[in-house]
């Protein structure tokens, strides 16, 4: 941890008032009690009664804020459905309150750290959660408006009250109105949804593993993983025990469409369609092998921002950064807030915009994301099994196998699957960036499914991404972030890295439903023995192919890892000249060329996850 520096400045900073730029290296330091904070609730209201109970529904937000302050502060604020059904954390911290209904427990260090540097902590649980009215509706306007609202209380635009029903109106005199939202999965996901409102007095956001549009947590160009958003829901509305949130549950479940067309319920929810309204600067983090919150998710988000942003890729799953690379982290996030919650002209908006793990524990930094220099170059699958940027022809056929998935596909295909590899290659390439597959199939059923994978075929020793904690080993010794009460201590367990070593690594998966061919929004029964073109996403990322390694395209059905099958399984052929995949790279891939069948041997177990935190 990093101590102060100087503190002759401190009241400036504490004030909000932004610093010369002689004071670059300042930073706010921790000069008040923690134990003496101020720790309330305020309910807010949200101007939507979700419940059908006939009142206006108020979110409870929990408060932590120095008490000695004699100037505004700014606030840090993580909006979660998950204070009280599921915990934040890899220690899966709950909020707790004393016999008054105060609270006592903030989970994670944000308040340890932070409020003794002069800023509050506002923890809001989303409606229809914990304490709050309402019922959660999985991303929706409820979701947003729950935190959106409280931005507004924090700046004087919006009614806050001393109680969940009645009290008396409670204002936020104590804020400077600059609102920096944090989040991990869902809690992330809403400061996306927040930013994506253009609301004043959002300064910053910090997504980690965050969701930028839910179709795609939920589908992928038609396909569907086999959970839906009402299940959520009640999963996170389980301990709120006043509210009868049956309505809004179907309202859920009729809107997510079994057939994975893209309706009505999706585009509310698709804050990508908004991200030119983002006007907060963004600090994003996310693992490139995150099989939850699909890496998809954080490549079109990034493209659609034009503010300033930064990026950390790790090679971890659904992790936080405060578990794979916890002292920088910190670091980062004390000087990104100080920067733009408390105007200190630090720098930290300047120098490399990405920082990438390309193994375990070893990163590097990157002027662009995605990285500079990378050109989309189309590969070709060649008859004789290569890949390449020259022409093709020919056609090739699988039959769809609902039961196998990718990892069979890599090293056992059989007929399920079509393998298409580069050979060893003269150089590094680096992957940077979102591919796309376009697939020319005639389907001999009226139902196919068409899933495609990026594979660098070569030894390495990777984060075991598909372990239990995902790339992480939690031991069983603490470090301390902050200040701690008997209530709230700042201490957590380290993690290191857990390592593998594979003979191959998946490095960007896609799905499709052929269908859905002509259109998201509605799918097209297929005639038995046409031909349909489709184009469909894979997943973003940032990864270098070594020398020597290959890197493969491999097409199939149903991967069955990740996706329901289709009614009727069946043969798919593919035009070879008309199948391609545009692929973000930096150095060069040979044309087509005769090489020998590229071995596998060992491989990484994955499978789909539906736990959203």
């Amino acid at each position: 941890m990093r101590t102060g520096v100087v503190c002759g400045i401190v009241a400036v900073l504490l004030s909000g008032t932004v610093v010369p730029a002689a004071a670059a290296t300042q930073e706010s330091e921790p000069v008040y009690d923690y134990a003496k904070a101020v720790r309330e609730t305020v309910w807010v209201d949200i101007g939507r009664d979700g419940d059908g109970d006939g009142r206006s529904d108020r979110v409870a937000a929990d408060i932590v804020r120095p008490s000695e302050a004699t100037s505004p502060v700014p606030v840090i604020m993580d909006a979660s459905p998950y204070y009280s059904c599921c915990g934040r954390g890899n220690e899966s911290e709950l909020k707790s309150y004393d016999s008054a209904g105060k609270p006592v427990k903030f989970p994670l260090f944000y308040d340890n750290y932070f409020v003794p540097r002069g800023y509050a902590v506002v923890l809001v649980d989303l409606a229809g959660t914990n304490r709050s009215a309402g019922c959660a509706d999985v991303g929706g306007a409820s979701d947003v408006d729950s935190a959106r609202k409280v931005v507004d209380w924090l700046n004087g635009r919006a009614t806050g009250y001393t109680a969940k029903t009645g009290g008396s109106a409670a204002t936020a005199g104590w804020s400077s109105g600059n609102v920096g939202m944090i989040g991990k999965s869902y809690d992330g996901t809403i400061a996306n949804g927040v930013a994506a409102t253009g609301v004043a007095g959002l300064k910053t956001i910090v997504p980690i593993a965050a969701i930028s549009s839910w179709y795609d947590y939920y589908r992928s160009d038609g396909a569907t993983f086999g959970f839906n958003p009402d299940g959520l829901a009640r999963t996170v509305e389980a301990r709120n025990s006043g509210q009868n949130c049956s309505a809004q549950n179907q309202v859920l479940a009729a809107g997510a469409a079994a057939n994975g067309d893209y309706g009505p319920l999706w585009a509310d929810r698709d804050y990508v369609r908004r991200a030119g309204n983002v006007r907060a600067s963004v600090l994003l983090s996310h693992g490139v092998n995150d099989l939850n919150v699909k890496t998809i998710h954080f490549g079109q988000w990034w493209a659609g921002l034009n503010v300033e942003k930064k990026i950390w890729l790790s090679q971890t799953g659904h992790v936080d950064p405060f578990d794979y690379r916890r002292a920088g982290w910190v670091d980062l996030l004390h000087r990104w807030f100080d920067h733009y919650l408390l105007g200190i002209d630090n720098g930290v908006q300047n120098g490399p915009m990405a920082s990438v793990e390309r193994q375990p524990d070893q990163w590097v930094d990157q002027s662009a994301y995605p990285a500079a220099g990378v050109v989309a170059t189309t590969l070709r699958p060649h008859a004789s099994g290569t890949l390449g940027t020259s022409p093709t022809s020919g056609t090739a056929s699988f039959t769809d196998n609902p039961s196998l998935g990718e990892d069979t596909w890599v090293t056992n295909p059989g007929g399920a699957a079509l393998t298409y590899s580069t050979g060893a290659l003269p150089a590094d390439v680096q992957v940077s960036g979102t591919s796309s597959v376009t697939v020319t199939a005639t389907p001999s059923t009226s139902s196919a499914r068409v899933s495609a994978l990026l594979v660098d075929l070569g030894a390495a020793t990777i984060r075991n991404f598909a372990g239990s904690g995902e790339g992480i080993k939690t031991g069983t010794t603490e470090n301390c972030w902050g200040s701690s009460t008997s209530g709230d201590d700042a201490c957590y367990r380290i993690a290191s890295a857990d390592v593998k070593k594979v003979n191959y690594t998946i490095i960007s998966r896609g799905w499709a439903d052929l269908a859905n061919y002509a259109s998201l929004s509605q799918e097209r029964p297929l005639t038995p023995g046409t031909a349909y073109t489709m184009t469909f996403r894979l997943a973003s990322t940032d990864h270098v192919v070594p020398k020597g390694h290959a890197l493969a395209l491999i097409i199939g059905g149903t991967d069955g890892s990740f996706l329901r099958g289709p009614a009727q399984p069946g043969r798919v052929t593919l035009d070879l000249a008309r199948t391609s995949v545009s692929v973000p790279i930096a150095g060069v891939v040979p044309a087509a060329t005769t090489h020998a069948a590229f071995g596998t041997g060992a491989f990484v177990p994955s499978a789909g996850r539906a736990d959203l935190r």
